[in-house]
């Protein structure tokens, strides 16, 4: 079945739509795109961001190796490297930082009516992939090659069963969103 789904691209991409709305509305309903929320995040005096972050990490974590394991899906790791992952990072934290959303919570805001996120995130969204398309072929050359890491998945650094590392981190974080709600944050 998923390999005849995985041969259409036009239902996979109507998939992907709906699947996207669901998550926007499912970001909205947590509260993530709400201006207020996030910043109480970034001043960690409010962690509903965090704590439907790691609820995700979690699902998504069992999910992906459940499908895998039952021989649904397959891996495919994106090639990384630590100078791409600190430049992205500091893309993405002076953006937020900066705007208050993110790439994600900024397309949700704008759904609910949010004119910052639309004129703010959704212009600068835009400016910043003509600058980055500008600039990639001398960032692929140079600082994207720094710390090169290649393909590889932390159970595969670490040379152990995927499992070894999944349960231990749901196991952390559950205990941790535990804790955030039984301190009242």
């Amino acid at each position: 079945m998923l390999k005849a789904l995985h041969a259409k691209s036009g239902s996979q991409l109507i998939i992907g739509f709906l699947i996207g709305i669901i998550f926007g509305f499912l970001l909205q309903k947590g509260g993530v795109t709400k201006y207020d929320i996030i910043i109480g995040q970034l001043l960690l005096t409010d962690f509903t961001v965090l704590k439907v972050m790691l609820s995700a990490v979690v699902t998504g974590m069992i999910g992906v190796y459940a499908l895998k394991g039952a021989g649904l899906a397959q891996m495919h790791p994106k090639p990384g490297s630590l100078g791409s992952s600190v430049l992205g990072g500091l893309v993405f934290g002076v953006g937020f930082g900066i705007l208050g959303y993110c790439p994600g919570t900024v397309v949700g805001a704008v759904a609910q009516g949010s004119l910052d996120a639309l004129f703010g995130g959704v212009v600068g969204i835009i400016i910043g992939a003509v600058l980055f398309a500008a600039v990639y072929p001398k960032l692929e050359k140079g600082v994207m090659k720094i710390g090169d890491f290649g393909e590889t998945t932390i159970p595969q650094v670490m040379h152990v069963s995927p499992l070894l590392v999944i349960v231990p981190l749901c196991a952390v974080i559950i205990w941790l969103l535990y804790w955030l709600e039984s301190i009242g944050l």
